[in-house]
C-alpha cells in the first residue's frame, strides 16, 4: 500500500467520524426548544346573530289600469316607462258600438215622454167626464194606472239612457295616479273582453325612488327580526354593491313553503339613483 493510498483512506475515515459526532450532536444534544406564546388584550364584546333571506323588489303603490267594458283598442297615449300624470289619457276603445247604444236610448226616452204625455192627457179627460158623470170610474181608473205606468216607463228609460252615456265615457280611459308606466298589455287592433274580471291595460308605479322589499323568512330566524332594524341586500345586477334598507313590518299572515313556515317581511328600500327595478331577486342579511 502506497504513502497516497494510505493518506486517501485516513482522509474518507475521518469526514466520515467528524459527519457521524456532527450528526450525533445535533439531534441528541441540542438545547430544548423554546416555546413562543402570543397574547392579546380582552375586550368584551357582542355576538351578532345574522338572519338572511330572499326577497323580491316591488313599487310601494302600484295600480293596474283595466277596461270596464269590452272593444277593440283604438287608441294608446301611453307605452313602457312612460311618465303620466293623474287624469292623462292612456287608451281609447273604439266607441262606435256605444254611441248606436246611446243614440237607441234617447230614442226611446223620448218615446216614453211622449206616451206619459198621452197618459197624462187622457187621464185628466177620463177626470173631466167623470166629474159630469159622463164616464166610468173604471175607465177613469185605467186611465189613472196608464199615467202611473208611462211615469215609470219613463223613469226606466232615463236611467237606461244614463248608463248608455257612462258606458261612453268609459270608452276612454285615464291615469288614476301620477306615476310611470311599468307594463304596458295591450296593443292598437287587440280586442278586450270584460266578463267577470276587468283585463288589465296598464301597470303603473307611483313613486320608484321609494321601493320596498318582501322577503320571506322562516320561522326559525322571525324572533330575530324587528321593525326599524336596519338591513343590507345585493341584487344579481350589482353583485359587487352593498345596498340598505329598514325592516317596516314583520307580518302576521304565514305561508308553507315545502313545510317550513315562512313570514313575509316588509323592508323600506330608498332608490334615489333609480338603479334597483321592480321584479329584481334580493339577497337580505
Amino acid at each position: 500500500m502506497t504513502f497516497i493510498s494510505i493518506l486517501r483512506s485516513v482522509v474518507i475515515w475521518g469526514g466520515l467520524a467528524a459527519a457521524a459526532w456532527f450528526g450525533y450532536d445535533h439531534f441528541f444534544n441540542r438545547p430544548p426548544g423554546i416555546t413562543e406564546y402570543r397574547t392579546t388584550p380582552v375586550i368584551r364584546t357582542s355576538l351578532v346573530q345574522k338572519v338572511t333571506a330572499t326577497g323580491e323588489l316591488t313599487a310601494l303603490v302600484l295600480v293596474q289600469v283595466g277596461s270596464q267594458l269590452s272593444g277593440t283598442i283604438s287608441e294608446l297615449n301611453a307605452d313602457f316607462n312612460s311618465q303620466v300624470k293623474q287624469g292623462q289619457l292612456l287608451a281609447r276603445l273604439d266607441p262606435a258600438t256605444y254611441k248606436a247604444n246611446l243614440a237607441q236610448n234617447e230614442g226611446e226616452l223620448a218615446n216614453a215622454q211622449a206616451q206619459l204625455q198621452l197618459a197624462q192627457l187622457n187621464a185628466q179627460r177620463k177626470k173631466q167626464l167623470l166629474d159630469k158623470g159622463l164616464a166610468p170610474v173604471a175607465d177613469y181608473d185605467k186611465a189613472v194606472a196608464d199615467l202611473t205606468q208611462a211615469e215609470a216607463g219613463v223613469k226606466i228609460r232615463s236611467a237606461v239612457l244614463q248608463k248608455s252615456q257612462v258606458d261612453l265615457t268609459r270608452c276612454t280611459i285615464y291615469a288614476p295616479i301620477d306615476g310611470m308606466v311599468i307594463s304596458r298589455k295591450v296593443d292598437v287592433g287587440q280586442t278586450v273582453a270584460a266578463s267577470l274580471n276587468a283585463p288589465v291595460l296598464f301597470e303603473i308605479a307611483k313613486d320608484l325612488t321609494s321601493m320596498e322589499i318582501h322577503a320571506s323568512v322562516a320561522e326559525a330566524d322571525i324572533g330575530g327580526l324587528a321593525e326599524g332594524q336596519e338591513v343590507t341586500f345585493t341584487v344579481n345586477a350589482y353583485p359587487d354593491e352593498t345596498f340598505h334598507g329598514v325592516v317596516k313590518q314583520v307580518r302576521n299572515s304565514p305561508t308553507v313553503v315545502e313545510n317550513v313556515v315562512h313570514y313575509d317581511t316588509v323592508i323600506a328600500v330608498e332608490n334615489k339613483q333609480l338603479k334597483l327595478k321592480p321584479g329584481m331577486t334580493c339577497l337580505v342579511s
